[in-house]
């Protein structure tokens, strides 16, 4: 049904650093199109902004009771500091437990994990003055220092100055008791444009499945595990419904910037507001392919698709993990809007599929494994949109619209 060899190849050439919102993201996206055609496949770029702040100063002094300056960058987005920098007692913020809290308000804090949704309540919270966060782990020699960004989704009455060391200098800290610190971050705030690529293969009616991929990576980052893998697995779809025309319309989404908070597929729901009531599944792919890994396709929908797939993995002889949540993934968009979604992946873990570093490489992946993961997304894709009657009920069960409530925090408000 698919041509694995020529995914491999097409997961290759984009195999390059693409960063949402960048020069490179729109040249990966002028690859998909260029390789869309050779199948008669017209497809289209569709504009969005982005936050481009670029910080233009960042320090981070160690002043009590040794002193050191550590190389660090500073958070996109987050607040500025004083020309001269500010000046502020440190503590390590362990956790949202109230004596941790009280002993961070006022202070720069040292927050030891990824600064998403939990962590922004947790400094918000503890009405830290600063914040300073690490990239990579101890167990590496080498650990690159990225560049984070406050996601603007994030800034809801709270906002501080932020810095980012690495790993080891963050233990480091900790280890020797610095106790107070300086820190500056200054910056140029614009906008820029990310892209998502979409093609529509029209069905016989207006019924249509939504499939989904994002194809940016982040820095660093060749990221072809993530999510190269479904970029690619896309391709393929659109190769196999340009020759076999599907009775419900396929619209193909590569999305742009879901790294940075699901940007593109927010922008897609956002910009085809009037076109949802005629979506009747989203189908997404999110790291397929590796060399080790477990299938899963986690739905956020009725029971009955999770039976499907799973059903479907046993016909066809594919061992997938059908289960029933919310994927943090472009799918969930789609799901927040009533539309039920399923997201495909090849899940390997850190040893075999380490995400959102240097070590995301062609290393990691196997072509055997990235055509038969393509295969039965592709297959399950096809039932689907040549179904006499779409089989997903256009329903979302309550305990799914819970678990949507609480990954994007309206619980937590």
């Amino acid at each position: 049904m698919v041509n694995a060899s020529r995914a491999y190849n097409l997961l290759k050439e984009i195999g390059f650093t693409r960063l949402g919102g960048s020069e490179e993201e729109l040249r990966a996206a002028n690859i998909i199109i260029e390789r869309l055609k050779e199948f008669g496949v017209n497809a289209r770029t569709e504009s969005f902004p982005v936050n481009a702040s670029k910080v233009t100063k960042a320090s981070l002094e160690v002043l009590e009771p040794y002193q050191k300056t550590y190389e660090c960058s500073g958070y996109r987005g987050c607040e500025e500091t004083p020309d001269k920098g500010l000046t502020l007692d440190l503590t390590y913020l362990e956790s949202d437990h109230e004596v941790s809290l009280r002993q961070a308000k006022g202070k720069c804090v040292i927050w030891d994990s990824y600064v998403g949704l939990v962590g922004y309540n947790v400094l918000k919270k503890a009405k830290a003055a600063a914040y300073i966060t690490a990239s990579g782990d101890l167990l590496h020699d080498r650990n690159d220092l990225t560049h984070p960004e406050v996601r603007d989704y994030l800034v809801d009455g709270f906002n501080a100055p932020a810095v980012h060391v690495r790993a080891e200098d963050l233990a480091e800290m900790v280890s020797l008791g610095a106790s107070k610190v300086r820190i500056i971050v200054k910056q140029e705030r614009h906008e820029r444009f990310s892209h998502n690529v979409v093609a529509t293969i029209p069905g016989r009616d207006n019924e249509t499945i939504v499939c989904t991929a994002h194809y940016d990576s982040v820095e660093y980052s060749t990221g072809v595990y993530d999510n190269g893998s479904g970029a690619v697995c896309l391709f393929e779809i659109a190769a196999h419904f340009a020759k076999h025309k599907p009775k419900h319309t396929v619209t193909l989404v590569w999305c742009g910037s879901e790294e940075r908070g699901l940007l593109g597929s927010k922008a897609y729901v956002s910009q085809h507001e009037t076109e949802l009531e005629n979506i009747k599944l989203c189908v997404n792919i999110d790291m397929i392919g590796t060399i080790m890994g477990k299938c899963v396709a986690v739905s956020t929908a009725e029971q009955s698709l999770v039976d499907y797939i799973s059903y479907l993995g046993k016909e066809v002889g594919y061992p997938v993990h059908s289960s029933q949540g919310v994927y943090s993934s472009d799918s969930t968009p789609f799901a927040d809007k009533g539309i039920p979604a399923v997201s495909f992946a090849r899940l390997a873990g850190n040893s075999y599929g380490p995400i959102h570093n240097r070590w995301d490489t062609m290393k990691l992946m196997n072509e055997k494994h990235l055509g038969e993961d393509i295969n039965f997304v592709c297959n399950f894709t096809s039932h689907m949109a040549n179904a006499v009657v779409i089989p997903v009920p256009r329903t979302m069960p309550d305990n799914m619209k819970k678990e949507l409530d609480h990954y994007m925090g309206r619980d937590q408000k």
